[in-house]
C-alpha cells in the first residue's frame, strides 16, 4: 500500500549524510545535492523542518566513552550541530530557499534562539527551518530533539534519513539474509531493541502519534520518492493504524 501523504514533516539527517564519501567534516558538493532534495520537496507543496547530527565532526557518547566529561563532550556535540545546521542553510540559500537556522543554545550574531512560536510562524510564511543544537541539554540525542520538534512544530510525521532503506532484523550490511520490515510498531521497536532511533525519541513519537519514516537518504530522488507515497522505506506507527 502507498504511504499517505504528509504535509509538514520534519527531516532528521545524520552528520554522517554531510560527509559523503569522506571520513570526517563537510563534503560541499554531498550538502548541495541534501539541499537540492529538500528545496525539491518543499516545491512540491511539503512544509520542512530540518535536525542535523553532529556525528561527522564530534561525538559526544564517544568522546565521553574515551574520558572526556560527558556533559562538555554532548555541549560539544551541540556546537557541531551548529556548525551542520548553517552549511545546509548555505547551501540551501544557495538555490533560492528562504531558511532560518534556530539554536537551542543561544548565540544570536551566528542564528537564532529557539522559540516555538517564532519557528511555527517561519514555517507557516513558507520557510525552511533548521534546529540546530540538540534540545540544549546534555545526555539527549538529536534523535531526541528531532521528535521532541517534530511534535512541538505539529508535524504529520518525522522522516529519518540514513544509509540504509528501512528497518531491517539484522544489519543488512553484514547479514546477507537480513529482512527489511515494511511497517513497525512502536512498542515493537522497543521491545526487540530495533535501532531506528533512540529509545526516548521512539516513545515521544509513539505519545503523540507521529509516525516514523526510515528511508536511505543516499540515493539521489529518493525524499521525494519516498514523500510521494512510493520508493523503499519502513513506516513505524502506531499497532493496526492503516
Amino acid at each position: 500500500m502507498p504511504r499517505p501523504h504528509y504535509n509538514r514533516i520534519l527531516l532528521k539527517l545524520s552528520g554522517e549524510a554531510l560527509m559523503g564519501d569522506g571520513q570526517f567534516g563537510i563534503d560541499p558538493q554531498t550538502t548541495a545535492r541534501l539541499a537540492r532534495e529538500v528545496a525539491a520537496a518543499k516545491e512540491a507543496g511539503h512544509e520542512l523542518c530540518l535536525v542535523v547530527g553532529g556525528g561527522n565532526i564530534f561525538r559526544g557518547l564517544a568522546a565521553a566513552a574515551k574520558g572526556f566529561d560527558r556533559t562538555s563532550a554532548d555541549y560539544m556535540g551541540m556546537l557541531a550541530t551548529v556548525m551542520n545546521a548553517l552549511a545546509v542553510q548555505n547551501a540551501l540559500e544557495q538555490i533560492g530557499q528562504d531558511t532560518r537556522v534556530l539554536s537551542a543554545i543561544p548565540m544570536d550574531t551566528v542564528c537564532e534562539p529557539y522559540i516555538r512560536r517564532r519557528a511555527v510562524r517561519h514555517m507557516e510564511r513558507g520557510r525552511i527551518v533548521i534546529f540546530a543544537a540538540g534540545t540544549g541539554n546534555p545526555y539527549f540525542t538529536t534523535d531526541t530533539a528531532a521528535a521532541l520538534r517534530a511534535a512541538e512544530m505539529g508535524c504529520d510525521a518525522l522522516f529519518k534519513g540514513t544509509s540504509v532503506d528501512g528497518v531491517y532484523d539484522a544489519d543488512p550490511n553484514k547479514v546477507a539474509g537480513a529482512t527489511r520490515y515494511e511497517t513497525l510498531s512502536y512498542n515493537r521497536v522497543l521491545s526487540d531493541n530495533l535501532k531506528v532511533m533512540d529509545a526516548s525519541a521512539v516513545a515521544l513519537c509513539r505519545d503523540n502519534a507521529i509516525p516514523i519514516i526510515v528511508f536511505n537518504i543516499r540515493e539521489q530522488g529518493n525524499l521525494a520518492t519516498v514523500l510521494a507515497g512510493s520508493g523503499t522505506a519502513t513506516t513505524v506507527k502506531q499497532e493496526g493504524e492503516a
